[in-house]
């Protein structure tokens, strides 16, 4: 097929791959405009960019995508498909009609659950057993076309929002090949998403990383895997930021005091609203990522200090 793709961070470069080894004539790439980025606010390409002119395809940087010129220079494209894959902009009528076979997005998650910005992380947070990623015909919504096709995989025990990241990035280039083959010669299903039950996948913020120590030791624990690697949970220590990158749920009776520590010379036991956390690894602010027995080598924990503002 003659493609146009449309993505923008490191998620969607997998896909971006598969379309070219798989043989398909990816002929423009459309990405967010580069922003400056670190301290010394170079400006940096978006992972797509990067992709797409290694593999000589033409990048086009719209501020909005819906700007008449745009979506002109489209038209005159005249791809058969376009494949969209966190781009980062809702895509007007006037986008989606373009294209013989539709706008196809690949989303992480199994849809209908989990629409939005951020599913990989809410899985994990949420404790799902399996998460995925679905292909879907675009409508003018936030997620909510015909569903395509699905793929699913089972978490890890610990995984992390990181690792079910590079997961479904890989299995979002596989399905797509499959998809975009059903489209061509007429064999796929279009499935209505209909109403869901399940919460939006909201963007994620650092607010969001803030350890309330009341919650359960499963939630907590759930929310660090969640947020690593970004935006990272943390909490207070000593009056110092410390951000916590690995702990596990052990059982016991509490004695209501959430964030009270029970420290020896290599562990650092937590107090939660039900049951304890075992810290594992750590990041005191300003300093490297080290497990448990480093960090109180170096940074002095009494017994019956608290993690909290």
């Amino acid at each position: 097929m003659k493609l146009v793709f449309m993505g923008t961070p490191d998620f969607a470069v997998p896909t971006l791959e598969a379309l070219v080894k798989g043989g398909h004539d990816v002929i423009a790439a459309v990405t967010q405009p580069d922003k400056p980025k670190g301290r010394g606010k170079s400006v940096l390409m978006t992972p797509v960019k990067e992709k797409a002119l290694e593999y000589g395809i033409p990048v086009y940087q719209p501020v909005k995508a819906r700007d008449p010129e745009f979506v002109g220079l489209l038209k005159d494209l005249a791809p058969d498909a376009i494949v969209v894959v966190a781009f980062g902009q809702l895509l007007p009528k006037s986008i989606l009609d373009i294209p013989k076979y539709g706008c196809v997005n690949v989303h992480a998650s199994l849809l209908p659950k989990y629409r939005g910005a951020a599913p990989i992380q809410w899985a994990v947070i949420d404790g799902e057993k399996t998460s995925g990623v679905t292909t879907m015909l675009m409508d003018e919504g936030l997620d909510t076309g015909d569903m395509l096709e699905k793929a699913e995989i089972g978490l890890d025990e610990k995984e992390t929002g990181g690792s079910l990241f590079e997961k479904l990035s890989r299995l979002g280039g596989e399905l797509i090949l499959s998809t975009l083959d059903k489209l061509e010669n007429g064999t796929a299903i279009r499935t209505p998403q209909g109403e869901t039950d399940t919460h939006y996948a909201k963007m994620l913020n650092k607010s969001m990383g803030e350890i309330d120590w009341t919650m359960d030791a499963k939630t907590i624990e759930r929310l660090i895997r969640g947020l690593n690697p970004w935006p990272s949970a943390y909490s207070y220590l000593k009056g110092k930021t410390v951000k916590i990158w690995d702990a596990d749920v052990v059982l016991g009776e509490v004695t209501g005091e959430p964030g009270r520590i029970t420290a020896t010379k290599d562990s650092l036991l937590v107090e939660t609203g039900n049951q304890f956390l075992s810290i594992k690894e750590l990041q005191l602010e300003g300093k490297k990522r080290m497990d448990t027995a480093a960090f109180l080598r170096g940074f002095s924990v009494e017994d019956g200090c608290r993690f909290g503002a």
